[in-house]
């Protein structure tokens, strides 16, 4: 009997050895419990520390776009400004140029006019200047020599002769040119 309590009491103890070194299942679940609590918890304080810092870095884009939107119209608006400008200084330097060809046009017409009076006395005209008839339009002069008659035209610079001034000049090339004598009663 001795050893049947000496069984009993190896039993008794190593079951209590047992069961105050494994834990009961539920004590197993709750350990499992607030463990998965505890893992849950350390995910949702992450979640939310991402969720503050994605708050915080879209509230600064937000404040950055709006600040690049600002500058934007603010360039815009600085640009359109310019080009008003320098299209006012375009039309400006444009209407000046025209004002400045007309007058240097101007001047170059009234050389030639001056030019084509002058023309007789001046070294370059082959003709006596006696026997010459000042008409300006659209020929200068007519030359009445003793041996032909001659249409004359004087250019200077870089004049060419106008269309109707190229037709005459064809036409006595041609010999189209006749004689017609009119009698007035």
């Amino acid at each position: 009997m001795a050893f049947v309590g000496f069984i009993a009491y190896n039993y008794y103890f190593q079951d209590k050895k047992k069961k105050d070194s494994k834990p009961s299942e539920i004590e197993q679940l709750l350990e499992r419990e607030a463990l998965n609590t505890k893992i849950n918890q350390e995910k949702i304080e992450k979640l939310i520390r991402g969720i503050n810092i994605l708050t915080e870095k879209n509230a600064k884009l937000d404040s950055d776009k709006c600040n690049l939107e600002s500058i934007l119209k603010e360039t815009e608006k600085n640009l359109n400004k310019q080009i008003k400008d320098l299209e006012s200084e375009l039309e400006s330097i444009i209407d000046d140029k025209k004002k400045i060809t007309s007058q240097k046009k101007s001047s170059e017409v009234r050389l030639g006019h001056i030019a084509e009076t002058l023309a007789p006395f001046l070294d370059q005209f082959d003709f006596d200047p006696e026997n010459c008839v000042f008409l300006g339009k659209p020929i200068d002069y007519i030359s009445f020599a003793d041996d032909e008659i001659t249409l004359i035209e004087v250019k200077s610079g870089k004049s060419q002769l106008n269309s109707r001034q190229r037709h005459i000049r064809d036409q006595v090339k041609s010999n189209l040119v006749a004689w017609k004598e009119i009698r007035i009663t």
